[in-house]
């Protein structure tokens, strides 16, 4: 089969996105399965920078469209992958399960008349493409089928592993998309972002993630963990009931309606473990769970636990850790 499936690449700072970067494995095992090509659609200015990193992953060409949208505007957005559709008749169209992916592939989606299938795990082609994707926050999976004359499918977060290919790493030849917009595609868009002040690493791409629920007891407690975090070159995040209680910003819940971390290491301390806390950090690859009660939540999910009180426990483990850095 020939043809084309398209990858919509969200990227800052001149760096390809982590989600899109997981939403490409699936794209390129789509086009092993049908014997297709892989390029790529990114905007803004710095969408030329950040397609030179995507030979790596398969991307020989990359559509870039920069022209009034370096601020986020979904339906502008939109209207450059639909340029870059109309530009090589893909079979598919692929993109990162984030909010803004969701979002645009949506617009997308109502634009071309077509059906969209959000979180997508894994995806089988064939007359009718077999699909499994999350529901429910991740609680449950389901398969699907999706026919359509280009299938528009968005990728789960953390649910499909970066996988750089074996050949092409070249940078990608660009082709630039030049578009005509309307006023109606930037009705809706960023004016403004405001930063958060921030001298350590952010909870979406630390290693070591140390979580804390009511259980710590106060913000004033949250010390222990911030120290046990800075010991281990890691972030500190909380569950939604210490957000609500004003013990942590909004910015750092972990959780359905918060964060979704994939670290190495999750340290869940004094978290009983509600599902959409779990559907927050069960991408992370080991999770130790601290808790005074063995038969909470956390503990089906964990790969180690301590059962203890947690203002014992994780001093001990900063100390266990100094000690040993002072031995070495």
């Amino acid at each position: 089969m020939s043809g084309v499936v398209l990858a919509f690449v969200e990227h800052a700072g001149g760096e390809p996105d982590r989600l899109s970067l997981e939403a490409l494995a699936l794209a390129r095992r789509i086009t092993t399965a049908t014997g297709t090509a892989l390029e790529a659609v990114l905007v803004g200015s710095a969408g030329e920078a950040a397609a030179a990193a995507l030979g790596s992953y398969g991307i020989a060409v990359a559509h870039v469209a920069a022209d009034e949208l370096d601020a986020y505007a979904p339906a502008a957005w939109a209207a450059a992958i639909r340029g870059a559709m109309a530009a090589g008749a893909p079979i598919a169209v692929v993109a990162a399960g984030s909010e803004r992916g969701n979002e645009v592939m949506a617009h997308v989606a109502a634009r071309a008349g077509l059906p969209m299938a959000a979180n997508v795990v894994e995806a089988t082609p064939g007359d009718s493409w077999r699909l499994v994707r999350q529901r429910w926050a991740g609680s449950l999976l389901e398969d699907a089928a999706l026919d359509a004359p280009i299938r528009l499918l968005t990728v789960a977060p953390h649910a499909v592993a970066i996988d750089p290919a074996t050949t092409g790493a070249g940078a990608p030849s660009i082709k630039r998309l030049e578009l005509q917009l309307d006023a109606q595609d930037l009705v809706a868009r960023v004016v403004k972002v405001e930063a958060r002040e921030s001298s350590g690493v952010s909870l979406q791409e630390a290693k070591v993630v140390v979580g804390g629920g009511r259980g710590v007891g106060s913000a004033a407690g949250f010390g222990q963990l911030e120290a046990l975090a800075t010991a281990l070159g890691g972030a500190v995040g909380g569950s939604r009931v210490v957000t609500s209680l004003g013990w942590r910003p909004h910015t750092d819940q972990i959780g359905q309606t918060g964060l979704r971390i994939a670290p190495d290491l999750y340290i869940a301390c004094g978290i009983s473990g509600a599902i959409q806390h779990i559907v927050g950090c069960k991408a992370a690859k080991r999770i130790l769970a601290i808790n005074t009660d063995p038969e909470s939540p956390i503990m089906t999910v964990a790969d180690y636990a301590v059962i203890g009180d947690l203002n014992t426990v994780v001093p001990a483990i900063s100390a266990e850790i100094e000690r040993r850095r002072a031995s070495a």
